[in-house]
């Protein structure tokens, strides 16, 4: 019986928790954590903010995030993977971060109330979700007005030449690397081909404007492998924030 993409990716998830860590920094030459900071520079959390981060995997945004607002502020994570949070609870609770909540999830029908978040983030993620579009209103249904929806995820490069080097890497060196160090030749073929089918820098950004957001901010890191989109969910007039 054919997988549907939520099982095939769950499947994944459940089966290479326990080096995923390594891998993120084995396939990104350690750049995933560079992109994430600039991202979070770029983002300004401020001390008692209210922060989810969806798709949160082994919890190193949340963690993050929960640094940015202080012991004043929350920080929920949410992952339809109890094998990750499993990691990324013990990360959570070796460094005391009682302003953090790990849920076992879905990012298609978040459980949190309208407006509840000033910051809504999903990183490397997104591609990995049944419809792109739904997920993305469903963080916008749950970020407060005036809030920001930040996506940081792998893209594709534009740039001649390297563009061809990454395609070949990513779909020929990659799963390779996932067999040497993770024993996982299969999931690390299906990252490789979530990555290829994830939509262009240009397309996210107009899915974020159809889910709601506007002053849609992109910007492209390391050639273009990754990208950050930030969107602001408007404050209507006569709106109490």
């Amino acid at each position: 019986m054919t997988q549907s993409k939520e099982e095939r990716v769950h499947q994944v998830f459940e089966s290479i928790y326990k080096k995923y860590d390594v891998m993120n920094s084995v396939i990104s030459f350690q750049r995933h954590k560079a992109w994430r900071k600039d991202t979070m520079k770029k983002m300004n959390v401020q001390i008692g903010n209210h922060a989810l981060d969806v798709c949160c995997g082994t919890a190193d945004w949340t963690i993050a995030l929960a640094e940015a607002v202080g012991k004043e502020g929350r920080v929920e994570g949410l992952d339809f993977s109890k094998n990750m949070l499993k990691v990324g609870q013990k990360k959570v609770k070796e460094q005391n971060l009682t302003q953090i909540h790990l849920t076992h999830g879905n990012a298609m029908e978040l459980p949190y109330d309208d407006n509840s978040f000033d910051f809504v983030t999903i990183g490397f993620g997104l591609r990995n979700v049944p419809n792109y579009k739904q997920v993305l209103r469903e963080m916008y249904r749950v970020t407060k007005p005036g809030g920001s929806v930040v996506c940081l995820e792998t893209s594709q490069p534009t740039i001649p030449v390297f563009k061809q080097l990454y395609f070949f890497y990513f779909s020929q060196i990659m799963p390779i690397f996932g067999k040497f160090f993770a024993k996982s030749y299969d999931e690390y073929s299906w990252l490789q081909e979530s990555t290829m089918s994830f939509p262009n820098r240009e397309k996210l950004a107009s899915m974020f404007r159809e889910a709601g957001l506007s002053n849609v901010e992109v910007k492209s890191y390391s050639g273009g492998v990754a990208a950050m989109h930030i969107g602001k969910k408007e404050i209507e007039l006569g709106q109490i924030t």
